[in-house]
């Protein structure tokens, strides 16, 4: 279920990656404090708010799940008829924002999208005002965008380090010493050298979900493709740093190329060639479900830090819920979006045990914070996972994400630049430097500069 999540998710940005850079210029500008007054929404007044909200999610898991929690939702609030519709979002919101026929209340949308559509989007500061000191700060920068909050945020999707925890103990690899990227290196070479021919490091052989995995990398740092102001800064130490580690691997044999959880990467994981896999949370949807043969020898720890004592984990990915000004009853939408994420019945029904997920939704953890306590788990311990509490490693790897900064308009559009030529790196054709001053200088002429 979750690889349909994933793979909706993936055609979903790869259509609006050019529509999202259009779409930013289609709507109304956000400028004086007038015009951006009447664009902040307000909270619905009165005791027994009624009517009917149209609720657009991606087909898929997560859209079963929060069908599930209506349920929930109108034992609070009986007088409001929730309408959910499982829509090709990708293909579908650009043309209805733009011509402001059918638009529904509320959509599910992914944080890299966000900042595209602002223009038609409520700005959502007031509403979310009583939350912003208990929601992570990354999830509330990466829906900002000059001044105003144009998502209300659902997922974390912290980096975590899975690795096949059987495979290294039988070839002597102790992943406790495992603190850094050099370390992490120093084991995979240690892993080769027991197990010739084997690639125990992960990687992405995709354009798009390589640059994502970049960024998951480059949030670990503190840095972002472009700065709150949205200009480029990929020309930076932090980036060379993770580019040269990824060209080591590339260089020294130490890694499989594959593309996330194609036939070559389910593959290479059964058999105990690919054993560290560095990615968000999501990936314990395959220890479930894609990895029979090592079902129950997998485990997550950390990332590693990029240098003693830095931060173990990055963001990787995500999703919030936009709000457009054009839907006929935005300030009900808000209540169901309220409900789900700072509501503790709201956001238990969403990640506690369900018909979908049994054992609760752990592809994840909230965003808001008193939904992630560390203490009180949502979701159970995975057997895949060899009995392994995921939700203490996840909870508290998200706790040392680093706060972020809006994502730019034109981040789907970089993939065409950036994404690619880190791919050319991994083939040999091109160095670090190379991949930095290339995308910098196409980034800057063919998105930024044409904003």
């Amino acid at each position: 279920m979750h690889l349909s999540r994933s793979s909706t998710r993936l055609g979903a940005l790869g259509a609006a990656a050019v529509v999202t850079i259009a779409l930013a210029g289609c709507g109304p500008s956000i400028g004086s404090d007038d015009e951006a007054d009447s664009t902040r929404l307000q909270a619905p007044t009165g005791d027994s708010p009624s009517g009917e909200i149209t609720i657009w999610d991606r087909e898929g898991d997560l859209f079963e799940v929060f069908d599930a929690a209506i349920e929930a939702f109108n034992e609070k609030y009986p007088d409001i008829v929730v309408n959910h519709e499982a829509v090709d979002i990708g293909g579908k919101l650009q043309n209805t924002l733009i011509t402001g026929t059918d638009v529904p209340d509320g959509v599910f949308l992914d944080d890299s999208l966000v900042a595209g559509f602002a223009d038609h989007l409520w700005d959502l500061s007031d509403v979310l005002d009583p939350y912003l000191a208990d929601i992570a700060p990354q999830k509330v920068d990466v829906n900002s965008l000059d001044g105003g909050i144009y998502g209300v945020p659902f997922d974390l999707d912290p980096g975590l380090l899975f690795y096949n925890a059987a495979a290294l103990e039988a070839a002597g690899v102790d992943v406790d010493d495992i603190e850094t990227y050099d370390d992490l290196l120093e084991a995979a070479r240690e892993y080769q050298a027991a197990v010739p021919g084997s690639g125990p490091i992960h990687l992405e052989q995709s354009a798009f979900l390589g640059q994502l995995q970049l960024e998951m990398y480059a949030s670990q740092l503190g840095t972002s493709i472009a700065d709150e102001n949205g200009e480029l800064r990929l020309d930076s130490p932090e980036y060379e740093q993770i580019l040269g580690f990824l060209d080591t691997v590339a260089q020294e044999g130490l890694g499989t190329r594959a593309e996330y959880l194609g036939p070559t990467d389910i593959a290479t994981l059964e058999s105990g060639q690919q054993v560290f896999y560095p990615w968000a949370q999501w990936f314990s949807f395959a220890t479930e479900q894609l990895l029979p043969e090592t079902r129950g020898d997998w485990r997550a720890m950390p990332l590693p830090a990029w240098e003693s004592g830095g931060a173990r984990s990055g963001a990787m990915g995500g999703a919030s819920f936009i709000l457009p000004r054009e839907g006929e009853n935005s300030e009900l939408a808000w209540l169901f979006y309220e409900f789900l994420m700072f509501d503790e019945a709201g956001y238990t029904a969403v990640y506690g045990p369900n018909e979908v997920y049994p054992g609760g939704l752990n592809t994840s953890i909230p965003s808001y914070l008193p939904a992630a306590d560390p203490s009180n788990p949502l979701f159970e311990p995975l057997e895949s996972l060899g009995g392994q509490d995921l939700w203490e490693v996840a909870t508290e790897a998200g706790a040392e994400i680093p706060g972020s900064v809006p994502t730019p308009t034109w981040w789907a559009g970089a993939v065409d630049y950036l994404g690619n030529n880190v791919q050319r790196m991994l083939d040999g054709d091109l160095t670090p430097a190379e991949v930095i001053s290339m995308s910098t200088a196409d980034i800057q002429t063919n998105l930024v500069d044409r904003q």
